[in-house]
């Protein structure tokens, strides 16, 4: 059972900080490869620093797509996120592309052959969680610290706090009580700002962005609301700090606050089931606590290169569920095909859905028209409740 009372903290950042500029750029070029071919196969990485951007990997795709393409969509993601500082600007910065055809060996693995269905494109171990914290069935820290950051996202963008630049980062402290959030107890933000601002007006800036997303009541002590504690944030994004696609994923999926296999998620279309099947497993346990079974639920999935069906399936509901782990172990595979295919195909994940994933996480999301956050969708609850029952 969860314990009475305790401290627990996750993080964020925003689509400016170096790490989700590489992670926006390598999923703009999967959805630029899956938007000319859904079966292209797409394994890009991108380096950011002070006016250069590097992107190199894998992809297996239309001629069509070359690599001046390739770079003028790593433009254009860095032209939408606002970067137009002299040490990071989407126009003068110097783009260079190291992207190569995908290895014959992992293809053969991969691709379905004769009896041989798809396979996985490569080994590992994917987790997903749902809990009752939040209406998204989110822990309630990584929510409240990616939805400070959309406020402030979206107030620079729209003029309203132009000070503000698009390097930012959060952090949610939260106190619990019988095992359910009651209060935040710290609230940290650093966001890049104009050379003309103090740390007081930065600080003001901020403040209503946080009140306005915490519940009623939930602000915390004013010495213990923290707003850029170094005193100065102008040199911010790529230029203050090397970027990488992968490194945030913690901040891609539950603050901390669950399990992650390790593997990222940007750059990677959908038959990398570090991807895929870590939606999957997320579109599960989330159906799994809509349905009524548990407080909380994790499942872990795990897969072999160039093999089809999962090795394992792991369901835990951290004693909350009032039906065996191992009931839903065996049924959910059978509610959902959790092959690469199976998965791609329930979720519809081969189509140009990957560059809104790349900040403020990829789960806690609306699902959206054109088939985006799908992973999100709460209609597998009644097929649940029946095989359970």
């Amino acid at each position: 059972m969860p314990r009475g009372s305790y401290l627990f903290t996750s993080e964020s950042v925003a689509e400016g900080h170096p790490d989700k500029v590489c992670d926006r750029i390598s999923d703009a070029i999967v959805d630029l490869f899956l938007g000319h071919d859904p079966h292209a196969r797409v394994a890009v990485e991108t380096l950011a620093t002070t006016n250069q951007i590097i992107l190199a990997g894998e992809v297996r795709g239309p001629a069509s797509i070359t690599p001046g393409m390739m770079e003028e969509v790593a433009r254009h993601a860095v032209k939408d996120i606002g970067y137009e500082q002299d040490g990071f600007h989407w126009q003068k910065a110097r783009v260079e592309v190291l992207v190569h055809a995908q290895s014959a060996d992992i293809a053969k693995g991969v691709d379905a052959a004769g009896n041989k269905d798809e396979g996985a494109g490569d080994q590992g171990i994917m987790f997903g969680y749902a809990c009752r914290e939040t209406e998204t069935l989110m822990p309630a820290p990584i929510f409240y610290a990616h939805a400070i950051l959309r406020s402030l996202a979206e107030a620079r963008h729209s003029g309203a706090a132009p000070g503000l630049g698009p390097d930012a980062k959060s952090q949610v402290t939260l106190l619990y009580e019988n095992g359910r959030p009651v209060r935040a107890t710290s609230i940290v933000v650093s966001t890049q700002h104009g050379a003309d601002l103090e740390q007081a007006e930065v600080r003001e800036i901020v403040r209503p962005h946080v009140m306005n997303v915490l519940p009623k009541g939930w602000m915390c002590a004013e010495d213990e609301f923290y707003v850029n504690p170094t005193g100065r944030f102008v040199i911010g994004g790529p230029d203050g700090d090397c970027g990488l696609t992968g490194r945030k994923i913690i901040v891609d999926t539950y603050g901390g606050a669950a399990p992650h296999g390790g593997g990222a998620f940007s750059g990677k279309d959908p038959t990398k089931v570090d991807r895929s099947a870590a939606y999957a497993a997320r579109y599960l346990a989330k159906n799994v606590i809509a349905a009524g079974l548990a407080e909380r639920c994790a499942i872990q999935v795990s897969y072999a290169i160039g093999i089809s069906k999962p090795l394992s399936v792991y369901v835990d509901t951290y004693g909350t569920g009032e039906k065996h782990e191992e009931k839903l172990a065996t049924v959910l595979p059978e509610i959902m095909d959790l092959s690469p295919r199976g998965i791609r195909e329930r979720l519809g994940l081969s189509r140009p859905i990957y560059a809104r994933t790349a900040a403020y996480g990829h789960f806690g999301r609306t699902p959206d028209p054109d088939g985006g956050f799908s992973w999100e969708r709460l209609d597998l609850v009644d097929a649940i409740r029946q095989a359970i029952a």
